[in-house]
């Protein structure tokens, strides 16, 4: 991939992350268990990034989402959240993607990085709040976190094995994985 493609590769999927991202906070989720709880479906777009791209590349990607999704409809408050919650989201799909496909599915991947958002979130949460208290919320998190987690992935999973484009981008990073 030259480098002008994979500009415009990363550029095509953080707007997709931002797009989903405004629909998604549009739309009223009705969680009577677990209040403010969504699906992250922008979560989708980390997945693909993830195992299409460069760590780099993929950090890049979430970066541009938070901080345009921000501008075009948060606050400072929706920044920390959502910042909080995707970094512990990456590192920990990060790390666990790196256990390998044998071991961990993408489905998997998306689920930790589900649960730790929720993780992320409930941190800055209990920060603000000056205590640990908040934390008790999060086995209801996580409960809701597991079943977003494991629909996104299985959305991700179908966006990377089935649109055709997106193999040579996954042939491009396996060869990486080979090379190195």
């Amino acid at each position: 991939m030259t480098k002008n493609q994979r500009i415009a590769y990363i550029a095509l999927l953080a707007a997709q992350a931002v797009i989903i991202s405004l629909v998604e906070r549009a739309i009223p989720f009705p969680f009577l268990v677990a209040p403010g709880a969504k699906l992250g479906l922008a979560n989708i777009i980390t997945c693909m990034a993830l195992y299409t791209l460069s760590t780099k590349d993929t950090i890049k990607v979430i970066t541009i989402r938070l901080i345009l999704s921000t501008l075009l409809g948060g606050t400072i408050s929706t920044f920390m959240y959502s910042a909080s919650g995707a970094i512990f989201s990456f590192l920990g799909m990060w790390a666990v993607k790196k256990l390998g496909p044998k071991r961990v599915s993408l489905i998997g991947v998306s689920t930790t990085g589900a649960i730790l958002h929720n993780v992320g979130q409930l941190l800055i949460a209990s920060w603000i709040a000056q205590t640990w208290t908040v934390l008790l919320y999060l086995p209801v998190l996580s409960f809701v976190g597991i079943l977003a987690g494991i629909a996104t992935g299985i959305m991700a999973n179908f966006l990377l094995t089935h649109v055709e484009k997106l193999e040579y981008y996954m042939y491009l990073q396996s060869s990486k994985s080979v090379a190195k």
